[in-house]
């Protein structure tokens, strides 16, 4: 199982780098918003960023103990391939071609255009079309090669810390221009308590998207059993304090009334706590800094269906496998990521397609949950370098967890759910016709 030996060369600090740079995004300047127009509150607020935090060192806790134990490249498909068989690998791997990726690239391209425009005042009407400009121009930099997108994705780290400090840290310490209170609880609007929760809940996830990276390096941390669970629950837990201060320092200084469903929250509250200037200055870092995740997103995204292709898993698995003469980037793979790519930014907004595709990876995610119970169960001799701490309470917590993010999709989302399994199921023909086809080939 473990054919190819992965060398153990990372260390602590090196896994702890890979879990804060995967997960903090752009998620937590802009799903405030969304978290806000959900609660009404600056309680519930808070409260699910930190449960958000929690859920998701509990996941990361859980499905790292599948990454040791099957450290294959490949990450969660191998680890589902594995358990399941290779129908339920294809299937993530097909829904990280159709939906993952493409709605990733499309959110964060609305987003960078919606705060362009913002800054300099342009046209609201030209959004998607800037969108489509934006999201081309970083496939462009991707094709100048690997190099040259490592290169962005380092200067778009540095930059997403910076304005993401500042707030932290001023919205702690200046006096705010709003009062706050942890009292009352419920919801300003009236709302039911548990569903205001649940969906401002289902809003952070995305801000915490990115846990599952860490778990493709696992097979190469140095005392996985050690150094593992210290990554995970160091990591998430200073994100999760980072992301809960910066909502702090929104809530200070905007009301909750302005917030909710303003996508425009961090710029104004950067405006409100540094000036005109250094608020536009710290908009240019948010900007650089959803910039580099959409770079991300495009340079790992455009590698899924090359992969795919390799293993002729998709049809016209030839077309997908195509490299650059120069720089041996899979060209044609990204171009048809971006076509799906457009045809979102067209359809979506940023909160439609972040929420549709944070659902299709938590079907993926509760089955990677189960598996570590069922592999406990089938195969209780194999080698596993990390243990999930605390079994099977973290497991179970995660588990629960995601099937509450699910259900409370399927009952405030129910039209976006149906999209998001209908795209992922219509991976199942594909897949048999692919093996059908194969086989009548051999």
């Amino acid at each position: 199982m473990q054919e190819n030996e992965l060398k153990r060369g990372i260390g602590m600090m090196a896994a702890l780098s890979t879990v804060m740079g995967t997960v903090i995004g752009a998620g937590v300047f802009f799903k405030t918003a969304s978290v806000v127009n959900s609660t009404h509150s600056f309680t519930l607020t808070v409260l699910a960023w930190i449960v958000g935090g929690l859920l998701t060192i509990c996941a990361g806790l859980t499905v790292s103990e599948l990454a040791a134990a099957i450290p294959k490249t490949g990450g969660a498909i191998k680890y589902l391939d594995y358990t399941y068989g290779p129908l339920t690998g294809f299937s993530m791997g097909w829904a990280q071609i159709l939906v993952y990726y493409p709605a990733n690239i499309a959110a964060e391209a609305i987003i960078f255009s919606t705060q362009l425009i913002n800054l300099f005042h342009l046209n609201p009407g030209i959004l998607n079309y800037m969108a489509v400009f934006v999201a081309l121009s970083v496939l462009a930099i991707n094709f100048l090669g690997s190099k040259v997108s490592g290169n962005v994705q380092t200067i778009a780290l540095i930059c997403k810390l910076i304005p993401i400090f500042l707030i932290a840290i001023f919205g702690l310490f200046i006096p705010g221009a709003v009062h706050v209170s942890f009292l009352p609880i419920s919801p300003s609007n009236h709302a039911n308590l548990w569903t205001a929760f649940g969906s401002g809940l289902l809003a952070t996830m995305f801000a915490y998207d990115g846990w599952i990276g860490v778990c493709d390096v696992a097979g190469e941390i140095k005392n996985p059993k050690k150094n593992l669970p210290k990554a995970i629950i160091i990591g998430l837990s200073l994100i999760m304090i980072i992301y809960t201060l910066v909502n702090i320092a929104f809530l200070k200084t905007l009301p909750l009334e302005h917030i909710a469903g303003n996508q425009n929250t961090a710029s104004e509250a950067a405006i409100k706590l540094f000036g005109e200037f250094g608020g536009k200055l710290v908009t240019i870092g948010i900007l650089v800094s959803v910039y580099g995740s959409l770079n991300g997103y495009t340079l790992s995204g455009m590698r899924i269906p090359y992969a795919m292709g390799k293993s002729k898993s998709l049809p016209f698995s030839s077309w997908f496998t195509k490299l650059s003469k120069k720089t041996a980037v899979p060209y044609t793979s990204g171009i048809f990521q971006l076509v799906i790519a457009i045809l979102m930014i067209m359809a979506g907004s940023f909160d439609l397609l972040t929420d549709m595709l944070v659902f299709v990876m938590w079907i993926f995610n509760c089955l990677l949950f189960i598996a570590v119970f069922k592999l406990r169960f089938q195969e209780p001799d194999m080698i596993r370098p990390y243990k999930v701490p605390w079994y099977p309470v973290v497991p179970i917590v995660a588990l629960v967890g995601g099937i509450f993010i699910l259900i409370e999709t399927l009952l405030t989302q129910t039209n976006l759910a149906l999209i998001g399994i209908l795209l992922t199921l219509i991976g199942i023909p594909v897949y048999y016709l692919q093996q059908r086809h194969l086989k009548h080939r051999a």
